[in-house]
Protein backbone atom coordinates (compact mmCIF):
# COMPACT_ATOMS: atom_id res chain seq x y z
CA UNK A 1 0.00 0.00 0.00
CA UNK A 2 1.40 3.00 -0.81
CA UNK A 3 1.74 6.23 1.82
CA UNK A 4 -0.80 8.64 -0.11
CA UNK A 5 -3.13 5.57 0.07
CA UNK A 6 -2.14 4.95 3.84
CA UNK A 7 -3.18 8.31 4.75
CA UNK A 8 -6.71 8.18 3.79
CA UNK A 9 -7.27 4.57 4.61
CA UNK A 10 -9.41 4.19 7.56
CA UNK A 11 -6.88 2.46 9.60
CA UNK A 12 -4.63 5.56 10.11
CA UNK A 13 -7.52 7.96 9.93
CA UNK A 14 -8.89 5.74 13.15
CA UNK A 15 -5.48 5.79 14.74
CA UNK A 16 -5.52 9.87 14.82
CA UNK A 17 -8.68 9.33 15.83
CA UNK A 18 -8.31 8.00 18.85
CA UNK A 19 -4.82 9.82 19.57
CA UNK A 20 -6.93 12.78 19.33
CA UNK A 21 -9.12 11.72 21.74
CA UNK A 22 -6.50 10.21 24.11
CA UNK A 23 -4.79 13.79 24.04
CA UNK A 24 -8.23 15.44 25.00
CA UNK A 25 -9.33 13.20 27.61
CA UNK A 26 -5.45 14.05 29.61
CA UNK A 27 -6.13 17.40 28.65
CA UNK A 28 -9.37 17.53 30.48
CA UNK A 29 -7.80 15.19 33.63
CA UNK A 30 -4.50 17.51 33.51
CA UNK A 31 -6.48 21.03 33.86
CA UNK A 32 -9.04 19.35 36.54
CA UNK A 33 -6.20 18.04 38.33
CA UNK A 34 -4.64 21.75 38.36
CA UNK A 35 -7.91 23.50 39.16
CA UNK A 36 -8.39 21.10 42.10
CA UNK A 37 -4.60 21.61 43.72
CA UNK A 38 -4.63 25.45 43.32
CA UNK A 39 -8.33 25.88 44.88
CA UNK A 40 -9.66 27.48 41.87
CA UNK A 41 -12.78 28.82 42.37
CA UNK A 42 -12.84 28.28 46.18
CA UNK A 43 -11.17 32.02 46.67
CA UNK A 44 -12.15 33.15 50.34
CA UNK A 45 -12.80 37.16 51.22
CA UNK A 46 -10.47 38.45 53.58
CA UNK A 47 -12.45 39.62 57.13
CA UNK A 48 -11.91 42.93 58.18
CA UNK A 49 -9.99 42.62 61.56
CA UNK A 50 -9.52 46.11 61.97
CA UNK A 51 -9.87 47.01 66.11
CA UNK A 52 -9.62 43.27 66.92
CA UNK A 53 -7.21 41.79 69.54
CA UNK A 54 -4.81 38.93 68.74
CA UNK A 55 -7.32 36.42 70.24
CA UNK A 56 -10.52 37.53 68.46
CA UNK A 57 -7.87 37.66 65.09
CA UNK A 58 -7.36 34.18 65.38
CA UNK A 59 -10.88 32.73 66.14
CA UNK A 60 -12.06 34.72 63.06
CA UNK A 61 -9.74 33.51 60.67
CA UNK A 62 -9.74 30.20 61.66
CA UNK A 63 -13.43 30.02 60.89
CA UNK A 64 -12.64 30.72 57.31
CA UNK A 65 -9.60 28.36 57.02
CA UNK A 66 -7.12 31.32 57.20
CA UNK A 67 -3.81 31.96 59.46
CA UNK A 68 -2.10 35.08 60.29
CA UNK A 69 1.33 36.39 61.14
CA UNK A 70 2.24 39.37 63.81
CA UNK A 71 4.40 41.42 62.65
CA UNK A 72 4.98 44.36 65.23
CA UNK A 73 3.55 46.83 67.35
CA UNK A 74 3.02 50.74 66.25
CA UNK A 75 3.21 53.71 68.26
CA UNK A 76 -0.28 54.30 69.87
CA UNK A 77 -3.25 55.71 68.74
CA UNK A 78 -5.84 56.67 70.63
CA UNK A 79 -8.52 56.15 68.20
CA UNK A 80 -8.06 52.48 68.23
CA UNK A 81 -8.52 50.01 71.70
CA UNK A 82 -5.02 48.76 73.18
CA UNK A 83 -3.63 45.57 71.65
CA UNK A 84 -5.96 46.25 68.75
CA UNK A 85 -5.37 45.35 64.71
CA UNK A 86 -4.28 48.52 63.39
CA UNK A 87 -3.23 47.94 59.75
CA UNK A 88 -3.80 44.34 57.82
CA UNK A 89 -2.16 42.44 54.83
CA UNK A 90 -4.32 41.48 52.81
CA UNK A 91 -6.99 44.45 53.11
CA UNK A 92 -10.59 43.80 54.22
CA UNK A 93 -12.69 42.10 51.43
CA UNK A 94 -9.36 40.47 49.06
CA UNK A 95 -9.75 36.72 47.81
CA UNK A 96 -7.29 34.73 48.66
CA UNK A 97 -6.78 30.92 48.55
CA UNK A 98 -7.21 28.88 51.42
CA UNK A 99 -4.36 28.68 54.26
CA UNK A 100 -3.34 32.12 52.89
CA UNK A 101 -1.38 34.16 56.07
CA UNK A 102 -2.82 37.69 56.93
CA UNK A 103 -0.13 40.04 58.29
CA UNK A 104 -1.43 42.04 61.03
CA UNK A 105 0.01 45.43 63.22
CA UNK A 106 -1.40 45.62 66.52
CA UNK A 107 -1.72 49.19 68.47
CA UNK A 108 1.01 49.13 71.52
CA UNK A 109 -0.76 49.98 75.19
CA UNK A 110 0.28 53.57 75.27
CA UNK A 111 2.29 56.65 74.42
CA UNK A 112 5.89 56.44 74.83
CA UNK A 113 7.43 59.26 75.99
CA UNK A 114 9.84 61.70 74.43
CA UNK A 115 12.20 64.72 75.50
CA UNK A 116 11.41 67.52 74.65
CA UNK A 117 14.09 69.65 72.15
CA UNK A 118 15.94 72.52 72.75
CA UNK A 119 13.56 75.48 70.40
CA UNK A 120 14.98 78.76 72.37
CA UNK A 121 15.41 80.78 70.32
CA UNK A 122 14.66 79.31 67.21
CA UNK A 123 12.16 80.04 64.46
CA UNK A 124 8.64 79.12 64.17
CA UNK A 125 9.79 77.36 61.09
CA UNK A 126 12.34 75.51 62.23
CA UNK A 127 10.20 74.51 66.42
CA UNK A 128 7.23 73.02 64.40
CA UNK A 129 8.98 70.03 62.15
CA UNK A 130 11.04 69.13 64.77
CA UNK A 131 7.91 68.69 67.39
CA UNK A 132 6.38 66.74 64.35
CA UNK A 133 9.62 64.49 64.11
CA UNK A 134 9.35 64.02 67.67
CA UNK A 135 6.03 62.87 67.45
CA UNK A 136 4.15 66.07 69.35
CA UNK A 137 2.23 68.70 68.53
CA UNK A 138 1.59 72.31 67.99
CA UNK A 139 -0.27 73.41 70.58
CA UNK A 140 -1.60 77.47 71.48
CA UNK A 141 0.77 80.00 69.40
CA UNK A 142 1.32 83.19 72.09
CA UNK A 143 3.20 86.41 71.32
CA UNK A 144 4.83 89.00 73.36
CA UNK A 145 7.37 91.89 72.62
CA UNK A 146 10.85 91.00 71.93
CA UNK A 147 12.61 91.97 68.60
CA UNK A 148 12.97 88.35 67.27
CA UNK A 149 9.91 88.09 65.11
CA UNK A 150 8.35 84.43 65.22
CA UNK A 151 11.74 83.54 67.24
CA UNK A 152 10.74 80.36 70.01
CA UNK A 153 11.08 82.65 73.45
CA UNK A 154 9.26 79.84 76.00
CA UNK A 155 7.89 76.41 75.67
CA UNK A 156 4.45 75.47 78.02
CA UNK A 157 2.67 72.25 78.55
CA UNK A 158 -0.29 72.77 80.14
CA UNK A 159 -0.23 75.72 81.03
CA UNK A 160 3.72 75.81 82.53
CA UNK A 161 6.92 75.99 81.33
CA UNK A 162 9.19 73.64 80.21
CA UNK A 163 12.73 73.08 79.49
CA UNK A 164 14.66 71.11 76.44
CA UNK A 165 15.26 67.87 78.33
CA UNK A 166 11.78 66.89 80.33
CA UNK A 167 9.93 64.24 79.71
CA UNK A 168 6.39 64.21 78.23
CA UNK A 169 3.88 61.63 76.38
CA UNK A 170 3.81 61.62 72.39
CA UNK A 171 1.27 63.76 70.89
CA UNK A 172 0.95 65.96 73.79
CA UNK A 173 0.66 69.63 72.17
CA UNK A 174 3.64 72.33 73.29
CA UNK A 175 2.31 75.58 73.25
CA UNK A 176 5.20 78.00 72.11
CA UNK A 177 5.61 81.15 72.85
CA UNK A 178 7.16 83.80 70.12
CA UNK A 179 8.32 87.29 69.86
CA UNK A 180 6.12 89.68 67.60
CA UNK A 181 8.95 91.73 66.20
CA UNK A 182 7.86 94.98 67.72
CA UNK A 183 9.75 95.98 70.09
CA UNK A 184 12.50 98.56 68.83
CA UNK A 185 15.92 98.68 69.38
CA UNK A 186 15.45 102.26 71.02
CA UNK A 187 12.63 100.62 73.67
CA UNK A 188 15.05 98.43 74.48
CA UNK A 189 17.63 101.43 74.74
CA UNK A 190 15.85 103.02 76.76
CA UNK A 191 14.90 100.59 79.54
CA UNK A 192 18.80 99.78 79.81
CA UNK A 193 19.01 103.45 80.70
CA UNK A 194 16.65 104.13 83.28
CA UNK A 195 18.53 104.09 86.57
CA UNK A 196 17.66 101.30 88.62
CA UNK A 197 18.15 103.42 91.84
CA UNK A 198 17.92 107.17 93.53
CA UNK A 199 21.95 106.42 93.99
CA UNK A 200 22.35 106.61 90.17
CA UNK A 201 20.07 109.56 89.38
CA UNK A 202 22.37 112.20 88.26
CA UNK A 203 23.57 115.09 91.13
CA UNK A 204 21.73 118.72 90.53
CA UNK A 205 23.53 121.29 89.60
Amino acid sequence: MSLRNYLISRVFLLQVFLAAAIIAVLGYLFMHWLTFTTNHGNEIVVPNLSKLTEEQVEEKLDGVDLSYILLDSLDYRSDYPKYSVIQQDPLPGAKVKEGRKVYIKINSSGFSSVKIPDLIEKTYREAVPTLKALGLEEGTITYIPNLGRDMVLDMRYKGRSIRPGDRVLKSSKIDLVLGDGKASYEEDVRTDSVPESIDEMPDEQ
